[in-house]
């Protein structure tokens, strides 16, 4: 048997932390140093051990996870660093990558396997979510459509933008809902009728075509 991967993961959505668990569980052959739910505990927790892999989402409450994916690659060059995020906009996306990062997914994918994606990564290899990608390559193309993206934008209603600039700044439902006053159903009709409009299916392709067309600031 090989010897298993040795992560640290540092998330503090309880949710998120339960359904890594899950599948690490599930596929074996990983093995979790330590949990952190700051960027101050995964600092320390890296400063502690040396992992193989360090699994950091960036929306962490006292500080960007940026900074701990900085720390790691300057400590421990052989290590591979995965963002798990709900951000999807090509600033985090970029400074990530230029920081240190060599895989990039996004919470929301329901379909991601991340053990396999984390021997990917092992492997070599830059599992990164398509809609990512897509932004990448993009950003190397020339600008186009942008008479189309102007039609878009302006049949966005303004509490719809309002949902659309939360969403962007990694706010949960009810959260959303306690700042606009409206019960966390609203939201969920606001979300749709955006996501129909942008013609998206998650949070962070919603957060990537908006940041394309100009609806929120890069």
């Amino acid at each position: 048997m090989p010897d298993p991967i040795r992560l640290i993961v540092v998330e503090d959505d309880p949710q998120m932390r339960q359904r890594l668990d899950a599948a690490f569980v599930r596929s074996g052959g990983v093995e979790v140093l330590a949990w952190a739910a700051t960027a101050a505990q995964g600092i320390a927790a890296l400063d502690a051990a040396e992992p193989d892999v360090l699994l950091v989402d960036l929306g962490l409450p006292d500080a960007s996870g940026i900074h701990v994916i900085q720390h790691a690659h300057a400590r421990y060059r052989q290590c591979d660093i995965m963002v798990v995020t709900v951000f999807g906009d090509q600033r985090n996306v970029l400074e990530s990558i230029e920081s240190g990062a060599t895989g990039y997914l996004l919470k929301d994918d329901t379909q991601t396997d991340f053990v396999a994606r984390i021997r990917e990564l092992r492997d070599g290899g830059s599992p990164i979510t398509p809609i990512i990608a897509r932004q990448l390559l993009q950003r190397l193309q020339p600008s186009t459509g942008a008479a189309e993206d102007g039609e878009t934008a302006s049949v966005l209603s303004p509490r719809e933008s309002e949902v659309l600039n939360l969403l962007s700044r990694g706010f949960a439902y009810q959260e959303i809902a306690r700042l606009l006053d409206v019960s966390p159903h609203t939201v969920g009709t606001y979300v749709k009728r955006l996501y129909e409009k942008l013609q998206v299916r998650s949070r962070g392709e919603a957060v990537f075509e908006a940041q394309r067309m100009g609806l929120l600031p890069r």
